[in-house]
């Protein structure tokens, strides 16, 4: 089954289950300062999972394009990616668990309708509770498992701590928080105030029946169980009972219970193929093909060359769907722009272990819009802004390869700080840096580069920590005041710009926005106070804000802006729309939006531009703040 089949087969299942099929959102969050990048397939749904009113009703199924930089330094073994489509399914509370066990199953081992994987291989995990939390365990999705699996002859039974006991001839298993609940941040200590989380069911595959996959690993000398990451076990599914908000004393129920459940199509393709290397399934190997033909080396198993393959393959991929973004990233030095720079410079290192020299990523990127341009249109669409982006990319890494050889001759003999100084300063890879000084007959000193590495590790984790400050999607008086500022900023740029500026991507916080927008040119220090002016007037004049739900049509005849080709652009949908003005004082600004927004713009207070700055050819940048009533 391809990835291609597979995706349809789950979306197919869930529409004949009354569910409406999403297009997949921008990989690029949109008000969410926590994370440079859509990670899960929920974060596009966070407001209505904590309770507010989709447009288009209460279930839906969608495959959503997914993307953690925290996992390029993983990328080599047989399961790791950067970019990976996260297929899902969500109640936002109408059904639950019942419901979700019974289709899931079904979903997963029916060969009509579903993947036809024999149920004697799949295993489930549950939560074993938390009396911290006041959450007891989770007995009643048990009952429920047993009962799908009963239904086929497969014998269910549970086992409490598969950490102690191993396999123990069970097939439910319950692990504590750390492996069964889920929340964006994780357990439930490192959830900040208002996020969302609860219980997880997560349902595994046997890739090694005969255990040997374990009887090879590093866990060989421990008991054997679904999560001890041998390699037997793969993680295909995870149904999140999402029924808790965390609060300062601790847990509250949700205004509704729903469910979220996420499956990696690249692991589920696996599992069908009953290989665990996800590099073999169709959503890697036709990008594999073509690397065999220009490296004319073989994707054969052995260590080094796999590992190489895995990093192009993945990182090429994963380059292509962030460039093909409608929100414009380009290679860069900062944010979103450097993770695309850093996986190309990545995949043109590891071409060098295949002996490639020449250009080579823009030819691996037409593969992966040719492969996945039907499901995601973006990539056809935005074909030669990839393809310009890839190729001076491959320029520019080309002249810091030269300049890192200069640096390196002048060094003579470097040491391990100066081989990180190469490596963190100009990009210069440490295996190339090893490979050069190997020839002069001398060694780099692995250890303390390691450690000038972790160093650096540990400056950007403690700067990035700081992306947390407000909550995740936070929903503040702050932000709700920034979030209808920047509707009014959009229609204000427009004004005084022209038509032709479009947004490329917001990001807020409590402190402030960040709108980035289509321009091709500085503004002056008129222009910006003619928006600030604009702007300010609308709020003197305190316009009420409201929302109505009408379709893309509807929304397009009167005028509104947004980023049709998004989340909603399938025609015949609704989408809400947010009015700033009435029929008496005339519209200001007609806008898509999720919200929060403020009642009356008066609530906004005085609006401020702090800084107007490029980011990209032709995309420029304003951060503003308002300072509230």
């Amino acid at each position: 089954m391809t990835i291609t089949e597979l995706r349809q087969k789950f979306l197919d299942f869930f529409q004949q289950q009354a569910h409406v099929i999403l297009p997949s959102a921008s990989l690029m969050p949109e008000n969410d300062p926590t994370t440079l990048f859509t990670g899960s397939g929920m974060q596009p749904m966070l407001p209505y999972l904590l309770g507010e009113t989709h447009p288009l009703g209460r279930r839906f199924a969608d495959s959503q394009k997914c993307f953690r930089a925290k996992d390029i330094e993983e990328v080599g073994d047989n399961r790791h990616t950067t970019f990976f489509e996260m297929l899902g399914n969500w109640s936002l509370g109408d059904y639950f668990k019942e419901e979700q066990v019974a289709w899931m199953f079904t979903f997963l081992t029916n060969k009509e309708i579903g993947l036809g994987l024999d149920p004697a291989r799949l295993y489930v995990t549950v939560f074993r509770g938390d009396e911290s939390l006041n959450i007891s365990r989770d007995a009643e999705t048990v009952e429920l498992w047993k009962k799908c699996f009963s239904s086929v002859g497969v014998q269910a039974k549970d086992v409490n701590f598969a950490e102690r006991d191993g396999m123990a001839d069970g097939r439910i298993f319950y692990y504590d928080v750390k492996k069964n609940w889920w929340s964006r941040s994780g357990v439930p200590a490192n959830m900040p105030l208002g996020e969302p989380g609860g219980p997880d069911t997560e349902m595994f595959w046997d890739f090694g029946a005969d255990r040997q996959l374990h009887e090879r690993s590093e866990f060989r000398d421990r008991p054997c169980h679904v999560n001890c990451d041998c390699g037997r076990f793969v993680e295909i599914g995870n149904n999140v009972f999402m029924q808790y908000r965390k609060t300062s004393e601790g847990f509250d129920e949700l205004v509704q219970r729903n469910v979220d459940f996420g499956g990696g199509l690249e692991r589920m393709a696996a599992a069908t193929q009953d290989d665990p290397d996800v590099f073999r399934t169709s959503a890697f190997l036709p990008v594999i093909a073509a690397m065999e033909r220009i490296s004319g080396k073989m994707y054969d198993g052995s260590a080094e060359n796999t590992r190489s393959f895995r990093i192009i393959a993945d990182h090429v991929r994963g380059a292509t769907f962030i460039v093909g973004d409608p929100q414009n990233v380009l290679p860069s030095n900062v944010g979103q722009g450097y993770v695309v720079r850093r996986l190309l410079r990545r995949a043109i290192r590891e071409a060098r272990r295949l002996e490639v020299t020449r250009p080579f990523i823009s030819e691996l990127a037409q593969v992966v819009i040719e492969q996945f341009g039907d499901a995601y249109p973006e990539l056809k669409a935005h074909e030669a802004r990839i393809i310009e982006a890839f190729q001076k990319e491959e320029i520019k890494f080309a002249s810091t390869l030269t300049e890192g050889l200069k640096k390196l001759q002048k060094m003579g003999h470097p040491t391990g700080e100066q081989a990180f100084i190469l490596f963190s300063t100009y990009g210069f890879p440490l295996e190339l840096t090893e490979e050069i000084v190997r020839e002069q007959g001398t060694e780099i000193d692995r250890a303390v580069f390691q450690e000038e590495f972790k160093k650096h590790q540990a400056l950007s984790r403690t700067s990035s920590a700081g992306t947390f400050k407000g909550g995740l999607a936070d929903h503040s008086i702050e932000t709700t005041r920034l979030h209808t500022a920047t509707h009014l900023l959009h229609r204000a740029l427009k004004t005084v710009l022209g038509e032709h500026v479009e947004q490329r991507g917001s990001n807020i916080t409590p402190e402030r926005l960040r709108f980035d927008f289509s321009h091709g040119q500085k503004m002056t220090p008129e222009e910006i106070q003619n928006v600030e002016e604009i702007i300010n007037d609308v709020i003197r004049k305190d316009l009420p804000v409201h929302f109505e739900e009408m379709t893309v049509d509807e929304a397009k005849s009167h005028g509104v802006i947004g980023l049709f080709e998004d989340k909603y652009a399938q025609i015949g949908n609704k989408v809400k729309v947010y009015f700033v003005g009435d029929d008496a004082q005339g519209f200001f600004s007609k806008e898509i939006c999720g919200g929060p927004h403020v009642m009356h713009t008066g609530e906004l207070g005085l609006f401020k531009i702090q800084k107007e700055e490029a980011v990209s050819a032709g995309v420029r940048r304003i951060k503003a703040t308002v300072t509230g009533i």
